[in-house]
């Protein structure tokens, strides 16, 4: 090694105890009902803040079949009023306090989330199980959300396809596994949902038994525990449990989604396979590879497809880690005439990393980096209270946060050329996703496997 690489990887080894200091969960207390519904609470009293995230088990991959998006169109009503609020008056009395309070929808959840002062703790709680036991689900409402959601889907595609690369992605690696489900829905599974659809999601999924409250800031914890029981306690419960999600299979083989753009001057491109779950075991080292094959500004795809290459603005490798194997993939965007250049490039640089791994000097730095950029991940009271809610709904345990750092520490670069080869997929088995003027590309993106095409202005994301 010589000395600049000496230094830099002393430095960086020197530095990271201090950074990883704070990577650790505060105490709290959790607390589960006769109706199973769990209470996650933890004081913080630094500032005068209270932040909550409420999960329900479900999400879009429980979508029914031909009715993608109903999950996020439930969730975006639960803020259109609930209780004695209309809409209008439910957006106010959070306005009024300076609050904070939204709901999403994930592929394997419903998520609310919100910050208020302490001082307004009391109407936090009234509004959130307001949300949860009693929304508006006003059809009106309803109807406006998915027309609103209908056109700008359309406006994306016709404006900036980089947002819909992804969901193209998935949905074509993995068919009819529920994974496919774009959460958002398209255009054609959201004019199928109706007002009745919504009403019997809601009968079907929100219930105490799938139901996590985590709360965390400037409060009693045993008032907390006591206000959350009184609200929920007589809550029903949904019939069954929720049903599991078999495991995606890998992709052997490389095969072609050619979305056509026409007279589009860029081409989007997806590369990607079927990658690991949340609970994977190596999840520190995985980290690793990914921050330097493409997660931070100065990763090898940046410098080679953007810094050196001036092939892309933006390129980078995402990991999906849902309950089971998601994806990984490397998303990108170029012009239309180095097309075939660029993705030569990423799928050349995949098969070099697989090959050559990482040496220790990048290795040092890609753990200063993460170390570095997590404490700041567990600061407030609303971020601590996702983190717990999270742990709580896929199973893990706090060691998952508490852990972390030590991991980051401890990996070493042989464990990580193993992770490499495990997640990231062999160049020989890849699906590719481009979005492009067909007519200009279609021959030349041939090479790369058997070619399926379907129009942009298709309502839905895969064939």
């Amino acid at each position: 090694m010589n000395g600049r690489r000496y230094i830099t990887a002393l430095l960086c080894l020197l530095a990271a105890p201090v950074f990883a200091q704070g990577m650790t969960l505060p105490d709290a207390r959790r607390v589960q009902l006769d109706n199973g519904v769990v209470f996650v609470v933890s004081e913080k009293h630094e500032v005068p803040l209270v932040g909550v995230r409420a999960l329900l088990r479900g999400g879009a991959a429980h979508d029914p079949a031909g009715k993608a998006g109903l999950s996020s169109i439930v969730a975006g009503l639960l803020e259109k009023g609930a209780g004695d609020r209309d809409a209008a008056a439910f957006a106010e009395a959070i306005d009024a306090v300076g609050g904070s309070l939204s709901a999403s929808a994930t592929l394997e959840t419903i998520s609310i989330d919100g910050e208020f002062l302490a001082r307004d703790t009391d109407l936090m709680v009234e509004l959130l199980v307001d949300m949860l036991r009693s929304p508006r689900l006003s059809p009106a409402e309803m109807r406006k959300l998915r027309d609103r959601r209908i056109n700008l889907l359309r406006a994306a595609k016709d404006n900036d396809p980089r947002q819909l690369t992804a969901i193209y992605g998935n949905a074509f690696l993995f068919q009819d596994h529920p994974y496919a489900t774009p959460v958002a829905g398209d255009e054609e599974s959201l004019a199928q949902i109706t007002p009745d659809d919504v009403a019997a999601y809601y009968a079907d999924y929100f219930g105490a038994n799938r139901l996590v409250v985590s709360i965390v800031g400037d409060f009693v914890v045993a008032d907390m525990i006591t206000a959350l029981s009184d609200a929920f306690s007589d809550w029903r419960t949904v019939d069954g449990p929720l049903p599991g999600l078999p495991d995606a299979e890998r992709q052997t083989g490389r095969r072609v989604l050619l979305v056509d753009k026409p007279g589009a001057s860029q081409s989007y491109f997806w590369i990607g396979n079927v990658g690991v779950a949340r609970g994977y075991e190596h999840r520190a080292e995985l980290d690793i590879a990914n921050t330097l094959f493409g997660g931070r500004f100065t990763s090898l795809l940046v410098d080679a497809l953007r810094t050196s290459a001036g092939l892309t603005y933006g390129v980078r490798s995402v990991l999906l880690r849902p309950g089971t194997p998601g994806s990984v993939a490397i998303v990108s965007y170029t012009r239309t005439d180095t097309t075939v250049e660029a993705i030569d490039l990423a799928v050349s640089l995949l098969g070099r990393m697989r090959n050559d791994g990482f040496d220790d000097t990048l290795i040092a730095s890609a753990k200063n980096y993460i170390l570095g950029q997590f404490p700041p991940r567990l600061e407030t009271a609303a971020q601590l209270a996702a983190q717990f809610a999270q742990l709580e709904a896929f199973g893990l345990d706090r060691s998952y946060i508490d852990d972390y750092g030590a991991e980051v520490l401890n990996a070493a670069g042989e464990t990580i050329s193993t992770v490499i080869e495990d997640v990231y997929p062999d160049p020989d088995d890849l699906v590719f996703v481009i979005i492009g003027d067909a007519g200009r590309i279609r021959e030349n993106v041939a090479k790369y496997g058997p070619v399926t095409e379907m129009p942009m202005s298709a309502p839905r994301f895969r064939p």
